[in-house]
């Protein structure tokens, strides 16, 4: 199972929001985490995410503690993941 860290990209399994992939930006405790989409690329904005409703996947970008949703689109365009993003098929 990859770890929890700030970068690892993943894929929200329960709420409004299942099946879209999201960035892990800030771990807030043992069961929260906070995520971004961003917004522009997923339509998750920026928020706190129990870590039981996230499947973690192998994919990691290397960004700073609580980047910002440009910085992160930026870098995710930059390494060819802007795609890795997208929301998942059923």
């Amino acid at each position: 199972m990859p770890a929890i860290e700030i970068g690892r990209i993943c894929m929200k399994k329960k709420g409004r929001e299942t099946g879209k992939r999201c960035v892990i930006i800030d771990v807030m405790d043992k069961s929260f985490v906070l995520v971004t989409g961003p917004k522009k690329v997923t339509g998750i904005k920026r928020r706190r995410v129990n870590i039981a409703h996230l499947q973690l996947l192998q994919e990691k970008i290397d960004i700073s503690r609580g980047a910002s949703d440009e910085d992160i689109t930026t870098v995710l365009e930059s390494t060819g993941k802007h795609g890795a993003t997208t929301q998942a098929r059923k």
